[in-house]
């Protein structure tokens, strides 16, 4: 059976030794097992877990007295968008270079930037080695071992890349310090406690920093799913998770904002 729990009831009732039966549902590499389902759904409540850590800022009107509210800056401050951005440069990066080994197997230029070989029992290519090979996850926890230096590049590389595309992100989207102060500044509303002239410095103590760290988080999680072996890869549990957390604050928002009408109207 390919159904992990499945497999584990079936095991039972099949394998007289029931201490056999259940280290096999926990532990067969071939197809999904009960380690792997264990896995995904503790990536699922970290990543639950870490959505709910923000800063609140306070702020008030600087045109109505009394008016007070808060601005949250979530520890993911750009959600999903370093891994995707991660994702994507990836991609390219193999997709060029495997294009260019079938094209150029010898040259050592392309080499260097990967080599493409089948993986054992598969016909699908893996990078065996140049730059290629050094931005794909191990496949196992055991890998990390037999290679510690593919992993610490790996780790390098993955960190560095969340963590800047992060930064990078902020700029594109208009959600920087500079635009969020503009836009605060627009609705007539300052940091309680600071200056008007002030605020963008402290959104500019906060804001890059959650960018930076949330970055780094996302891909130290993303590294973690796939050494667990969590089912599908890291970043695909992490997009998963995130828009469908997304969705749920939007719809918890928009019933919060429909009850309060229906209160009023009554």
């Amino acid at each position: 059976f390919e159904g992990a729990i499945i497999s584990f009831f079936h095991l039972l009732f099949v394998r007289s030794n029931k201490f056999k039966a259940v280290y096999e549902a926990l532990t067969r590499s071939t197809l999904p097992n009960l380690t792997n389902l264990v896995a995904t759904a503790l990536v699922f409540a970290v990543v639950i877990y870490l959505q709910g850590f923000r800063v609140e800022i306070p702020i008030k009107s600087a045109r109505f007295r009394g008016h007070r509210a808060s601005f949250p800056i979530k520890l993911f401050y750009t959600s999903n968008m370093p891994i995707m951005l991660q994702s994507a440069l990836a991609s390219n990066v193999f997709m060029i270079s495997q294009l260019l080994y079938r094209r150029f197997p010898d040259n050592l230029l392309i080499k260097l930037f990967g080599v493409w070989e089948p993986y054992q029992g598969s016909s699908q290519f893996f990078p065996t080695s140049g730059l290629a090979y050094y931005m794909t996850p191990p496949r196992s926890f055991v890998n990390t071992l037999k290679d510690p230096i593919h992993f610490a590049l790996y780790v390098a590389y993955m960190l560095t890349a969340c963590a800047l595309l992060s930064r990078t992100w902020l700029d594109v989207s208009g959600s920087g310090p500079r635009d969020v102060a503009r836009e605060l500044r627009d609705q007539q509303m300052v940091i309680a406690g600071y200056r008007d002239t002030s605020m963008y410095k402290e959104l500019k103590r906060i804001i890059p920093t959650a960018a930076t760290v949330g970055g780094v988080i996302i891909g130290i999680l993303s590294i973690s799913a796939d050494l667990l072996g969590a089912i599908g890869s890291g970043t695909g549990i992490l997009l998963a998770v995130t828009i469908i957390y997304n969705y749920f604050e939007t719809f918890a928002k928009e019933h919060a904002e429909l009850g309060g009408v229906g209160v009023a109207g009554m």
